[in-house]
Protein backbone atom coordinates (compact mmCIF):
# COMPACT_ATOMS: atom_id res chain seq x y z
CA UNK A 1 0.00 0.00 0.00
CA UNK A 2 1.30 3.53 -0.94
CA UNK A 3 0.84 6.31 1.60
CA UNK A 4 1.37 10.12 0.53
CA UNK A 5 3.53 11.39 3.26
CA UNK A 6 3.60 15.36 3.85
CA UNK A 7 4.85 16.84 0.51
CA UNK A 8 2.08 14.57 -1.30
CA UNK A 9 4.81 12.02 -2.49
CA UNK A 10 3.88 8.44 -2.24
CA UNK A 11 5.94 5.95 -0.09
CA UNK A 12 6.15 2.33 0.07
CA UNK A 13 3.82 1.14 3.61
CA UNK A 14 6.02 -1.89 4.28
CA UNK A 15 9.44 -0.38 5.58
CA UNK A 16 12.40 -1.87 7.59
CA UNK A 17 11.99 -1.60 11.21
CA UNK A 18 14.62 -1.35 14.28
CA UNK A 19 14.78 -2.12 18.03
CA UNK A 20 17.33 -2.12 20.28
CA UNK A 21 19.04 -5.08 19.27
CA UNK A 22 17.27 -6.27 15.81
CA UNK A 23 16.97 -5.25 12.18
CA UNK A 24 13.20 -6.29 10.76
CA UNK A 25 14.41 -6.21 6.93
CA UNK A 26 11.80 -6.83 3.90
CA UNK A 27 12.02 -9.61 2.71
CA UNK A 28 13.97 -9.80 -0.58
CA UNK A 29 15.47 -12.17 -3.50
CA UNK A 30 18.90 -12.28 -1.78
CA UNK A 31 17.31 -14.25 1.54
CA UNK A 32 16.39 -17.35 -0.75
CA UNK A 33 19.43 -19.43 0.90
CA UNK A 34 18.02 -18.13 4.43
CA UNK A 35 14.20 -19.03 3.86
CA UNK A 36 15.43 -22.15 2.44
CA UNK A 37 17.09 -23.12 5.61
CA UNK A 38 15.08 -21.80 8.23
CA UNK A 39 11.60 -23.71 6.56
CA UNK A 40 13.53 -26.99 6.02
CA UNK A 41 14.09 -26.78 9.67
CA UNK A 42 12.36 -29.50 10.83
CA UNK A 43 12.32 -27.70 14.42
CA UNK A 44 11.07 -24.05 13.24
CA UNK A 45 8.06 -26.15 11.10
CA UNK A 46 7.00 -28.12 13.70
CA UNK A 47 3.91 -26.75 14.39
CA UNK A 48 2.89 -24.85 10.90
CA UNK A 49 0.18 -26.89 9.94
CA UNK A 50 -0.49 -25.36 6.69
CA UNK A 51 2.83 -26.14 4.16
CA UNK A 52 5.28 -29.17 4.17
CA UNK A 53 9.23 -28.20 4.95
CA UNK A 54 10.86 -26.86 1.99
CA UNK A 55 13.10 -29.66 -0.07
CA UNK A 56 14.49 -27.34 -2.28
CA UNK A 57 15.36 -23.75 -3.23
CA UNK A 58 12.46 -23.87 -5.21
CA UNK A 59 9.92 -23.52 -2.12
CA UNK A 60 12.46 -20.80 -0.80
CA UNK A 61 11.53 -19.02 -4.31
CA UNK A 62 8.00 -19.50 -4.00
CA UNK A 63 8.01 -17.86 -0.36
CA UNK A 64 9.67 -14.87 -1.53
CA UNK A 65 7.34 -14.09 -4.70
CA UNK A 66 4.58 -14.01 -2.54
CA UNK A 67 5.92 -11.50 0.03
CA UNK A 68 7.27 -9.51 -3.14
CA UNK A 69 3.65 -8.95 -4.80
CA UNK A 70 3.52 -5.25 -5.72
CA UNK A 71 1.66 -3.19 -3.19
CA UNK A 72 -0.91 -3.09 -1.86
CA UNK A 73 -0.99 -6.63 -0.81
CA UNK A 74 -2.37 -8.57 2.05
CA UNK A 75 0.32 -9.80 3.69
CA UNK A 76 3.91 -8.93 4.78
CA UNK A 77 7.38 -10.85 5.78
CA UNK A 78 10.54 -9.36 7.40
CA UNK A 79 13.21 -10.83 7.96
CA UNK A 80 14.47 -10.30 11.44
CA UNK A 81 18.68 -9.62 11.65
CA UNK A 82 20.80 -9.54 14.52
CA UNK A 83 22.34 -5.78 14.66
CA UNK A 84 25.32 -7.37 16.29
CA UNK A 85 26.63 -9.58 13.74
CA UNK A 86 24.04 -9.50 11.03
CA UNK A 87 22.85 -13.04 11.83
CA UNK A 88 19.49 -13.67 10.44
CA UNK A 89 16.98 -15.28 13.07
CA UNK A 90 13.36 -15.75 11.82
CA UNK A 91 10.94 -13.49 10.08
CA UNK A 92 7.77 -11.93 11.85
CA UNK A 93 5.13 -11.76 8.92
CA UNK A 94 1.46 -10.37 8.18
CA UNK A 95 -1.36 -12.36 6.53
CA UNK A 96 -5.31 -11.70 5.96
CA UNK A 97 -5.29 -7.92 5.96
CA UNK A 98 -9.01 -7.18 6.49
CA UNK A 99 -8.96 -3.71 5.25
CA UNK A 100 -12.88 -2.82 5.82
CA UNK A 101 -12.16 -3.96 9.69
CA UNK A 102 -8.73 -2.78 10.22
CA UNK A 103 -7.70 -6.44 10.90
CA UNK A 104 -4.77 -8.55 10.34
CA UNK A 105 -3.10 -11.46 11.59
CA UNK A 106 0.50 -11.94 12.59
CA UNK A 107 2.69 -14.77 12.63
CA UNK A 108 6.66 -15.39 13.21
CA UNK A 109 9.56 -18.01 13.48
CA UNK A 110 12.59 -18.47 15.02
CA UNK A 111 15.56 -20.73 14.91
CA UNK A 112 16.15 -22.73 17.81
CA UNK A 113 19.61 -21.20 18.44
CA UNK A 114 18.06 -18.25 18.92
CA UNK A 115 14.94 -19.34 20.96
CA UNK A 116 14.98 -17.91 25.08
CA UNK A 117 16.95 -14.37 24.40
CA UNK A 118 14.10 -12.15 24.09
CA UNK A 119 14.31 -11.46 20.66
CA UNK A 120 11.10 -12.82 19.10
CA UNK A 121 8.73 -10.11 22.12
CA UNK A 122 11.26 -7.54 21.06
CA UNK A 123 10.53 -8.34 17.10
CA UNK A 124 6.58 -8.20 17.33
CA UNK A 125 7.05 -5.32 19.61
CA UNK A 126 7.85 -3.43 16.95
CA UNK A 127 5.10 -5.05 14.50
CA UNK A 128 2.36 -4.36 16.35
CA UNK A 129 3.93 -0.74 17.22
CA UNK A 130 4.19 -1.09 13.21
CA UNK A 131 0.34 -2.42 12.72
CA UNK A 132 -0.86 0.08 15.53
CA UNK A 133 0.98 3.75 14.39
CA UNK A 134 1.10 2.76 10.53
CA UNK A 135 -1.38 1.07 9.17
CA UNK A 136 -4.56 1.66 11.76
CA UNK A 137 -4.70 -1.49 12.97
CA UNK A 138 -7.52 -2.12 15.33
CA UNK A 139 -7.42 -5.62 15.86
CA UNK A 140 -4.54 -8.01 15.42
CA UNK A 141 -4.72 -11.95 15.61
CA UNK A 142 -2.98 -14.93 15.98
CA UNK A 143 -3.87 -18.82 15.69
CA UNK A 144 -1.37 -21.22 17.54
CA UNK A 145 -1.40 -25.23 18.05
CA UNK A 146 -2.54 -25.39 21.38
CA UNK A 147 0.50 -27.28 21.94
CA UNK A 148 3.19 -24.69 20.96
CA UNK A 149 3.66 -23.57 24.30
CA UNK A 150 6.38 -21.06 23.64
CA UNK A 151 4.38 -19.25 21.25
CA UNK A 152 1.31 -19.34 23.26
CA UNK A 153 3.50 -17.64 26.08
CA UNK A 154 4.74 -15.10 23.74
CA UNK A 155 1.42 -14.35 22.30
CA UNK A 156 -0.14 -13.91 26.12
CA UNK A 157 3.18 -11.70 27.35
CA UNK A 158 2.27 -9.18 24.76
CA UNK A 159 -1.71 -9.14 25.79
CA UNK A 160 -3.42 -11.22 23.29
CA UNK A 161 -6.30 -12.86 25.18
CA UNK A 162 -7.94 -16.57 23.38
CA UNK A 163 -10.94 -15.47 21.34
CA UNK A 164 -12.01 -19.37 20.32
CA UNK A 165 -10.54 -22.51 18.79
CA UNK A 166 -10.52 -23.62 15.22
CA UNK A 167 -9.23 -27.24 13.67
CA UNK A 168 -6.55 -26.59 11.12
CA UNK A 169 -6.54 -29.31 8.67
CA UNK A 170 -3.00 -30.88 7.07
CA UNK A 171 -2.28 -34.10 5.74
CA UNK A 172 -5.84 -35.35 6.08
CA UNK A 173 -5.62 -34.44 10.20
CA UNK A 174 -7.56 -32.14 12.20
CA UNK A 175 -4.98 -30.05 14.79
CA UNK A 176 -6.71 -27.75 17.50
CA UNK A 177 -5.98 -24.25 17.30
CA UNK A 178 -6.52 -21.72 19.56
CA UNK A 179 -7.08 -18.17 18.19
CA UNK A 180 -6.12 -15.24 19.91
CA UNK A 181 -6.75 -11.25 19.64
CA UNK A 182 -4.85 -8.07 20.24
CA UNK A 183 -7.20 -4.79 20.37
CA UNK A 184 -4.57 -1.90 19.59
CA UNK A 185 -7.13 1.34 19.18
Amino acid sequence: MKETDSRGRNEMLFIDLETERLVLKNIERSDADFIFAQFSDAEVTRYLFDEESLTDMNGADEIIDFYLQPEPRLQHRWIIVRKSDGMKMGTGVFHCWDHKNASIEVGYDLNKNFWGNGYMLEAMQEIIRFARDRMDMKEIRACIYVENQKSINLITKLGFIVKGTMNEVFRGENYLHNTYSLAVK
